[in-house]
């Protein structure tokens, strides 16, 4: 609980808002560009602290590190609900998403390390439903709230939620392990490699999230994307040429290198449809944004049903074939979605979402294996590159899903198709682009966690590695 109530919190801020924007506008007088900012400073400083969030969880302690973001993000979220100005609520909303930074890589270090590893598996299934949840739940609870109580209630939410999370992380016991106790200098990243890892991805994200309106040329945006390659030359060079022994030991394990690879492909796939679903339910089906929010609903369903069985699937079959099964499935509920989109009834979509929820939960042993094959003093830093990696590649994969939706529709309008169904065209292309990309994702799982003498190679006590040369003093 003391893990997945803050999880909960990071990932329903990610949708309720966006649902409560017209309301805050309104009674705020927010212009276009604050409007768009107050959406999107969230996950952009979300996604650009998430490995300043790692380095601490390794140096200062995961414990600590997850009790200062909880303890952030929840004052932030009360500055948020009394902010009477547009910059004092985007001010506080980026503080919110550096908390959030804190709680995540903090949160999965301390369930890929301090669990026994019979536990993690359904650990990681609990946090998968928990975040499937807020996910889907974000734009109901926001309309229903933003309605009845007003919008400063969207963030007020946070206070009782965040004080009951630190109350909780303070009476559990410690675990008997020390995280993050006293590394040397070459046991963890440097301060300089963090540091151009998040000034890259904000610059990254920037670019991304204001070029379509300002221009890529414009001066804000240009220099922003000199930034990102500059910064991405540096960590380059601070990777390569310096030889860091830190980045040697964490991307030793094969697990940890196909659960980045998938990771980065899911990024890349599933962000940009959730994103396109939601405008294809309320403009292309007619739904309100609270039905539309309803729709998600099978998705966390279908990941709660199964998700008690996971660990037991994978000890019968291997982790393998169970997350590459997962990832194929996931791929097939995309074509399901595409299929069904052109009847004209939601209906006809709730299979492919339902068998997308199904996927999911399936495919998380991929992510228990990777991020417990990395070695203990470094668990954080792997925990917060997994989270950077879904992040960064979430914006480039709603640029890169919104790039194949723009151009199918363009196409399909200049044949002299309608509105409505040239977006459809677009749309169905889009999902077909995500498919594939998840289904690239399944040879990678069944390479990283092939079995090797009886088990899983890679796992926790499991691989046919050295550990200890992994994990000193653990």
């Amino acid at each position: 609980m003391a893990v997945l109530l803050p999880s909960f919190m990071t990932a329903l801020d990610n949708t309720i808002v966006n649902v409560a924007l017209p309301q805050i506008r309104a009674e705020l007088a927010l212009g276009d560009a604050d409007m768009k900012w107050a959406a999107v400073i969230y996950p952009l400083t979300l996604s650009s602290f998430l490995l300043l969030g790692g380095h601490l969880a390794d140096t200062v302690g995961r414990r600590a590190t997850l009790l200062l973001g909880v303890a952030f993000f929840t004052v932030s979220s009360v500055g948020c609900s009394v902010a009477t100005s547009g910059m004092v609520l985007i001010a506080f909303r980026g503080l919110q998403g550096a908390g959030a930074a804190l709680i995540l890589p903090a949160s999965l270090a301390v369930l890929s390390h301090d669990l026994p590893p019979r536990a993690r598996n359904t650990a990681f299934s609990a946090i998968t439903a928990t975040l499937a949840s807020a996910l889907a739940c974000g734009p109901v609870v926001s309309g229903v709230m933003t309605q009845h109580l007003g919008w400063e209630s969207v963030f007020a939410i946070n206070a009782p939620l965040g004080c009951a999370s630190l109350l909780v992380g303070f009476v559990v016991p410690r675990p008997g392990s020390s995280p993050g106790s006293a590394p040397t200098p070459s046991a963890t990243l440097s301060l300089r490699i963090v540091a151009l890892a998040c000034s890259s991805l904000a610059a990254l994200a920037y670019c991304l999230i204001e070029g379509p309106g300002r221009g890529y040329v414009s001066l804000p945006v240009a220099a922003s994307g000199i930034i990102a390659v500059a910064s991405a030359v540096g960590l380059s060079y601070e990777l390569t040429m310096r030889r860091n022994a830190a980045l040697r030991l964490l991307f030793r394990p094969r697990p940890f290198i196909g659960g980045i690879i998938t990771q980065l492909l899911w990024g890349l796939s599933v962000s940009g449809v959730y994103f396109f679903t939601s405008q294809f339910l309320q403009n292309g089906l007619g739904l309100t944004p609270t039905s539309a929010g309803l729709t998600f609903i099978p998705v966390a369903l279908s990941l709660l049903v199964i998700a008690p069985f996971i660990a037991r699937m994978a000890r019968r079959w291997g982790d393998g074939p169970i997350s590459a099964l997962g990832l194929l499935m996931v791929g097939l509920g995309l074509l399901m979605v595409a299929l069904g989109s052109s009847g004209g009834n939601l209906v006809h979509i709730l299979p492919g979402l339902s068998t997308i929820g199904f996927g999911s939960a399936l495919a998380v042993p991929l992510s228990t294996r990777a991020l417990e094959s990395s070695p203990d003093h470094l668990s954080g830093i792997a925990a917060g590159l997994f989270s950077a990696i879904r992040e960064a590649s979430g914006v480039v994969g709603i640029a890169l899903v919104g790039a194949m939706v723009s151009f199918v529709e363009h196409d399909a309008a200049a044949a002299g198709a309608n509105d409505s169904d040239a977006f459809l065209s677009g749309y169905q292309a889009g999902l077909c682009l995500a498919a594939a990309l998840v289904g690239a994702g399944v040879p990678v799982a069944l390479w990283a966690l092939r079995r090797h003498g009886g088990t899983a190679h890679g796992g926790k006590g499991q691989s046919p590695l050295n550990v200890d040369t992994l994990k000193p003093g653990s």
